[in-house]
């Protein structure tokens, strides 16, 4: 910690010591006055909107950043006098409202250093090749690329330095991926806003430089609020899901099963309620233990979820019982489909761990499906119970079997379907 805090007030220094050898502020006082102004104003009025980051254990801001084009205009004495206003102007803000970091009175000075410094050897860098590109086609866009591409090497170069005496960044590998993080677009954009800027402090267009700011705020102000309900939307859907998923299997739970059976019951379609559960569960408790059991609900929903489709529905229902909504699917598909589950668990086992030993097991499972047109006399709650009474009769007749009721063919008179492996 402490070499860090020489290097940031080694980069404030020797800014500082740039700024006080340079010629001055290369501008008359009053254009530089107002400059300084109109750049103080909408640098702090940007501020709220910069995007925070955290790095191991130093937070950043990103936002766009106008350093560049005012150090152009002014010379490095004029950037660092506004870099010194603007940035302890932050650091206030940001006591008065307890937002600042416990290092932010150090984050203050590195900040004033380090856009100072670079953008100073920008300054001496454009007095040497504008005159050379000028003449060439954009050529003066030219000359602000090279000079963001230089100034952005620099601030990666001042931050790899900060994190590495953090420890945050241990090695080349880590470092590179640091500097990949940044935007070509980004740059592009800081790039051409900068070149305009100066283009109108250059011509004293106070009212375009002022509508420039003004436009720049309201894009970034959009496109914060975009980006916060973005944000807002990822997380209500990351809790939603947590809310509707079962923690052992990853499946959906019970909860989101009844939203299900809300929505199903205000269409029409054809729906193939199963419910299926392991047979002789408790035995393998006994016999083992319930990190085992666990093992096998999760081989059973894994199982299970592997021969459905994504329109097919899995819930874990209860402790080792399972419902399924089969859909897009007529009488036939549905029973075939529940007797490829039923064999597919017979013919498999799964791995586990009891006293410390690897262990294999396989086990059957029973199955009930009801099948039935979504309808106002008859609720897919009701319909459920149906499948469940399907289930015990599965059990009822030896486990390890289907047994299906089609309540379409019911209407025809026809009788239940009775699949059953001996």
């Amino acid at each position: 910690m402490h070499g860090l805090r020489i290097f940031i007030l080694s980069l404030f220094f020797i800014s500082m010591a740039l700024a006080f050898s340079s010629k001055g502020i290369i501008v008359e006082s009053p254009v530089y006055l107002k400059a300084l102004i109109i750049y103080w104003f909408f640098s702090s009025l940007y501020h709220h909107l910069r995007i925070l980051s955290k790095n191991g254990s130093t937070s950043m801001d990103y936002g766009i950043n106008y350093s560049l084009s005012i150090g152009l205009f002014t010379g490095p004495l004029g950037l660092f006098i506004f870099e010194s206003i603007y940035r302890f102007t932050v650091y206030f803000n940001k006591k008065r409202t307890k937002t600042a970091d416990p290092d932010e009175f150090v984050h203050t000075f590195y900040n004033i250093g380090s856009f100072v410094l670079s953008n100073s050897i920008a300054f001496y860098l454009f007095s040497f090749l504008y005159p050379l590109l000028e003449p060439v086609p954009f050529g003066f866009w030219i000359v602000m690329l090279i000079l963001i591409t230089i100034t952005s090497i620099l601030s990666d170069t001042f931050l790899i330095t900060i994190f590495t005496l953090l420890g945050d960044i241990k090695t080349k590998r880590e470092a590179i991926d640091f500097i990949k993080t940044r935007s070509i677009l980004d740059m592009g954009k800081i790039a051409f806003t900068n070149g305009l800027l100066l283009l109108f402090l250059q011509e004293e267009k106070w009212e375009m430089l002022i509508s420039l700011f003004f436009l720049n705020y309201l894009v970034s102000r959009s496109f914060l609020s975009k980006s916060q309900m973005l944000q807002n939307k990822i997380e209500r859907d990351k809790f939603e899901q947590m809310a509707y998923t079962d923690f052992l299997t990853g499946v959906y739970n019970r909860a989101f099963m009844d939203k299900k059976m809300s929505e199903l019951n205000k269409t029409d379609e054809h729906v193939g309620i199963v419910v299926a559960d392991i047979d002789k569960f408790k035995r393998i408790n006994d016999s083992y233990n319930h990190a085992v059991g666990d093992h096998a609900i999760r081989h059973f929903a894994n199982t299970l979820k592997s021969h459905l489709s994504k329109e097919d529905y899995l819930f874990r229902s209860g402790g080792e019982e399972f419902t399924i909504f089969l859909r897009n699917r007529n009488y036939e598909q549905s029973v075939l489909l529940v007797e490829q589950l039923r064999q597919g668990i017979e013919n498999s086992s799964f791995e586990a761990e009891f006293k410390e030993e690897n262990i294999s097991l396989s086990y059957t499972a029973s199955f009930g499906l009801f099948f039935y047109k979504v309808n106002e006399e008859l609720s897919i709650e009701k319909a459920y119970v149906y499948a469940d009474q399907m289930l015990l009769r599965a059990k009822e007749l030896g486990k390890n079997r289907l047994s299906s009721r089609n309540a379409q063919s019911e209407l025809y008179g026809h009788k239940d379907a009775v699949l059953a492996e001996v």
